[in-house]
């Protein structure tokens, strides 16, 4: 009976021997998922455009994640830590994201800003530009009409031309008298908007047909002179108006001297008379 009790007793001490050094040898242990946390905080903080965008967020990560990594007894709890830590990562994730956001929006709105205030800036100035360009060719335009002794009329800027031209009864130009036809033609081709008209005036001495014929000679020897000179034809007509449109009586020398002239009218287009 002793014998059989005492193998007993031996058999339970063999049974329970490892299940007592199974429980004494085992402790807590790292959540599982811990190390997955870990990795993914270590990509946000290593995100250059990220990293610096949630601090506060992030710390709260670091947190979390270090308290996930202390080994538990208790499983459930290991599980919760590491939950509530993947949870601060994508909060933290979530916060950069949207601060890159908006700061990337930001600076879109100022590149825009900048380049519309560079925009209106050059237009400001090409307009500046322009005007100084524009008082100027003014200015050069005031000069060479007084260069050319034009008085301003309806018709246009009219440049008047006497006699000393032409020989009595002649239609060549002086080689002598012509210093102010290259001051008109000079205008002309600075000017290429402008069209001509030049008109051949005489007094009453002699027959109405040839005093006609004379101041039509004579209006085309000046308009031969300009295109010469390189002013394009179309831009230049000549009419002969005889003795039909006196600017003086022709009772005296004086006034007869004022009739015989060539009358030039610029205008800014094409005129025909």
């Amino acid at each position: 009976m002793n014998t059989q009790i005492y193998r007993f007793k031996k058999l339970i001490a063999i049974t329970l021997t490892p299940v007592i050094f199974a429980a004494c040898s085992a402790g807590p242990i790292k959540p599982e998922g811990a190390d997955m946390a870990r990795n993914k905080l270590i990509q946000l903080q290593s995100d250059p455009q990220l990293a610096s965008r949630a601090p506060v967020a992030i710390q709260e990560a670091e947190l979390a994640v270090r308290a996930a990594e202390v080994p538990q007894e208790d499983v459930g709890l290991g599980k919760h830590l590491v939950f509530m830590a993947d949870r601060k990562i994508d909060i933290a994730v979530f916060q950069a994201q949207s601060r890159l956001s908006e700061d990337q929006r930001k600076q879109l709105s100022e590149q825009r800003d900048n380049a519309r205030l560079d925009s209106r800036t050059r237009e400001a100035d090409q307009a500046h530009m322009e005007a100084q360009i524009a008082q100027q060719q003014a200015a050069d335009l005031q000069r060479q009409i007084a260069e050319l002794n034009a008085k301003a009329t309806d018709r246009g800027l009219v440049v008047t031309l006497g006699d000393l031209l032409f020989d009595t009864g002649k239609a060549t130009l002086k080689g002598g008298t012509i210093g102010h036809l290259n001051k008109l033609s000079g205008f002309l081709n600075k000017n290429q908007d402008r069209s001509v008209i030049i008109e051949g005036h005489t007094d009453n001495v002699g027959s109405e047909e040839s005093n006609l014929n004379l101041s039509q000679h004579r209006a085309n020897s000046v308009m031969a002179y300009l295109i010469n000179q390189g002013v394009h034809p179309s831009r230049i007509v000549a009419y002969g108006k005889g003795e039909d449109f006196p600017i003086s009586d022709n009772e005296s020398a004086t006034g007869r001297q004022q009739n015989r002239r060539v009358e030039i009218i610029i205008a800014n287009t094409d005129t025909k008379q």
